[in-house]
């Protein structure tokens, strides 16, 4: 099923944007590139949004250059002020009349397409915007309507993301809950990574 077939009526589907600009300095090495189960969490990250519903995907790099097949890629020379300046330069980049967007990040692996699909759902039913929930508690990913594009760019400092204009808005937040269908569980070290390659993962 098509991006199309998925948003309603035919409407035009968001976009995805996919944060993969960090060092990985707890890591050793740049997140995007990292692979898990033979594939690098950047083709990941873009599968799953386009998956579930998101076109089209693009990818804020910096510390390491990517190509990826299915995404456009954008540079973000500013990305050691932190994820702000990544989610400044993903909105920026966005196509004209880009509707909405579905913001993901490339350190959580077990963010699904179903997760994705189901803040599409939101969105086509009227959602402002929407974050995923994992036990009652926002987490990522979260779907911005075009409409808060620019407060939120405004609000995106240091490593806040969207957190701050988040918290500022709770009345414009719908939260989906998606703990049966993803984990927000992310990897930040060698210890997460090894804890994700473990046969029981």
């Amino acid at each position: 099923m098509t991006a199309k077939e998925l948003s309603r009526h035919g409407a035009e589907p968001p976009a995805g944007l996919l944060l993969a600009a960090g060092e990985g300095s707890r890591l050793g090495r740049p997140k995007a590139l990292v692979e898990l189960d033979g594939e690098r969490l950047v083709d990941r990250g873009v599968r799953t949004l386009r998956d579930g519903g998101c076109a089209p995907v693009l990818v804020v790099a910096g510390a390491a250059q990517v190509e990826v097949i299915g995404a456009v890629v954008v540079p973000n020379p500013d990305w050691r002020d932190g994820m702000g300046s990544s989610l400044r330069a993903g909105l920026a980049a966005l196509p004209p009349g880009c509707p909405a967007v579905v913001v993901a990040l490339v350190d959580q692996p077990r963010v699904t397409a179903a997760a994705i699909a189901l803040l599409v759902a939101a969105y086509d039913a009227g959602a402002e915007i929407a974050v995923a929930t994992y036990g009652g508690a926002p987490r990522n990913p979260v779907l911005l309507r075009a409409e808060h594009f620019a407060a939120v760019a405004e609000a995106a400092v240091g490593d806040m993301g969207a957190r701050g204009f988040l918290r500022a808005h709770p009345d414009l937040v719908t939260r989906v809950p998606c703990d049966d269908v993803a984990s927000p569980d992310d990897i930040d070290t060698p210890e997460d990574l090894a804890a994700f390659t473990r046969p029981d993962r």
